[in-house]
């Protein structure tokens, strides 16, 4: 490996042309033909599921427990990122952290997975009756595989740990080929077809996962709409709440990491906590905390099996395979996130705040925004399910909310907390999106309002092609996550390499 090298803030043209390229190619095609787009994805679907379905589970897992390893062994204390003191606080920096990887989790599935689990219980636990009391813990449980400690470890962990040696140690480039720095060293950097490639499916990958939450943040903001305020909930409406989200999106990225999107991020966690106390409070406080503590006692307790389950690969498509596709698909990019907003902290310090307390919060937070919705049902049979049914997940939070006191206020506020959500994702996304196109940690703003735009475009071209496109764009993120997963599998090696020369160096 050789010395720094000095950064660049140039525009690599053919990973943009091959990642802009190639997804409008698809919005192109799909709006031509349709039938066509729905039947290769669903293909291609298939074979990723059959195939890498339990290639992605052993990459969740494996990353998950060296990253254990090294955030609390010998390399614990190691500072990252060649900086003493870290560029923003604590609270700031889990706050910017969750808000980006929660968006989607938030936003739509905290409220419908475990009611989905709870109308139909997941086959590793087929002995308990569906729509039971006892079939509370299993819907609970089997959300916190989906949204527990294995898919925030690949957001954050061992990638940013090789990617901050690479780039702050080494002067690499912030961009996901950087990631195959200590297996390539400098061949890896410059005029790479193998680079090229990587860097491509990378911003492909995670444009794809960002762009169906923002599709569905329009469906469920209209709904929401609709529901609480009678106003038409309609394909202008949809658009309408998307424009705008991009607009705010393109504007927050433009002024950076320290400005709109740490700003914004801070202030929608103050919102969440906020909901969330308000939801224990007025809701069924004594069922949520006893359902949190059995629940999560249940996912620990049964961890290797729950997520090493491959009973039933049709189930397993539609929830732990497909979530954790989607997860590993952010993972480059979010590594890129996460390296330049952590200079500073230790590994330690990285470790516990992402794989650690961000699943811990998360999986509260589905607690109570489901738990609530599965005490109605459990209450009041049908009042969540038929709704949840009958419209779709973004009918659920809706229908939880509205069987509260002051059910409209909480439910506009959730609609505000889900925009803010999918916003901070967008913004995020958009910035390091640039940065793995240019390499450097502060990419022009031009590039990163183009980037909101466009992911934005094309939300609002799948819809008016159909809200099934955009169901067709979610699955093609279980596809474009194979050479992710690749990727991703370096750093199982290279992550304790570079913790042992960053110890060695700290000695020296």
């Amino acid at each position: 490996m050789s010395g720094k090298k000095k950064e660049t803030n140039q525009i690599d043209y053919p990973v943009f042309i091959i990642s802009g390229g190639l997804l409008l190619l698809f919005i192109i095609i799909g709006f031509i033909n349709q039938d066509f787009v729905t039947k290769v994805v669903d293909q291609s679907f298939g074979f990723s599921v059959k195939y890498f379905g339990w290639f992605y589970q052993v990459i969740l897992l494996g990353t998950f427990f060296i990253a254990l390893y090294l955030g609390f062994s010998k390399y614990g204390k190691i500072k990252l990122g060649k900086k003493e003191k870290p560029e923003m606080g604590t609270f700031e920096w889990v706050s910017v952290i969750m808000c980006t990887l929660l968006a989607a989790g938030g936003g739509f599935w905290a409220a419908a997975e475990p009611l989905s689990h709870f109308i139909d219980t997941p086959p590793f636990f087929k002995d308990v009756e569906s729509g039971t009391a006892a079939a509370v813990v299993p819907a609970l449980a089997s959300s916190f595989v989906d949204w527990g400690f294995l898919a925030w470890a690949v957001l954050g962990t061992l990638g940013t740990i090789v990617l901050m040696y690479a780039h702050y140690h080494k002067g690499a480039p912030l961009k996901p080929r950087t990631l195959l720095y200590p297996i390539f060293g400098d061949k890896i950097l410059n005029n790479s077809p193998l680079g090229s490639f990587v860097d491509a499916f990378s911003i492909i990958s995670v444009a794809a996962g960002t762009i169906g939450p923002i599709g569905f943040l329009g469906l469920q903001a209209s709904y929401g709409l609709s529901a609480l305020f009678n106003i038409s909930d309609t394909l202008v409406i949809q658009i309408l709440i998307i424009v705008l989200l991009v607009i705010a999106a393109a504007i927050s990225a433009a002024t950076g990491v320290h400005k709109g999107i740490r700003i914004l991020s801070i202030y929608n966690v103050y919102l969440a906590l906020f909901l969330m106390i308000v939801l224990v409070i007025i809701g069924p406080s004594l069922f949520i905390t006893n359902s949190y503590l059995e629940s999560f006692a249940t996912y620990v307790q049964n961890f290797l099996t729950l997520n090493a389950y491959r009973g039933d690969e049709a189930w397993l498509s539609g929830w732990t395979v497909f979530f954790f596709a989607w997860f590993l698909g952010y993972g480059p990019m979010m590594v890129i996130f996460v390296a330049r907003i952590s200079r500073g902290r230790t590994i330690r310090q990285l470790i516990t705040a992402v794989a650690v307390i961000a699943p811990i919060i998360s999986t509260f937070w589905f607690t109570v925004v489901g738990g609530t919705g599965i005490f109605q049902e459990l209450t009041n049979p049908g009042t969540i399910s038929e709704a949840l049914n009958s419209n779709g997940p973004p009918a659920a939070m809706i229908a939880i909310t509205d069987s509260l006191p002051f059910g409209t206020i909480i439910g506009f506020l959730f609609i505000i907390a889900t925009i803010v959500f999918v916003l901070t994702t967008t913004d995020s996304m958009s910035l390091t999106i640039s940065m793995a196109i240019t390499g450097s940690g502060d990419p022009s703003k031009l590039l990163r309002v183009f980037w909101a735009l466009l992911m934005g475009a094309v939300a609002v071209l799948l819809l008016t092609i159909g809200e099934d496109s955009v169901n067709s764009l979610q699955s093609f993120i279980v596809v474009t996550a194979v050479p992710v997963s690749l990727l991703m599998f370096t750093t199982f090696w290279t992550a304790p390499q570079v913790c042992k020369a960053m110890l060695d160096e700290e000695r020296t």
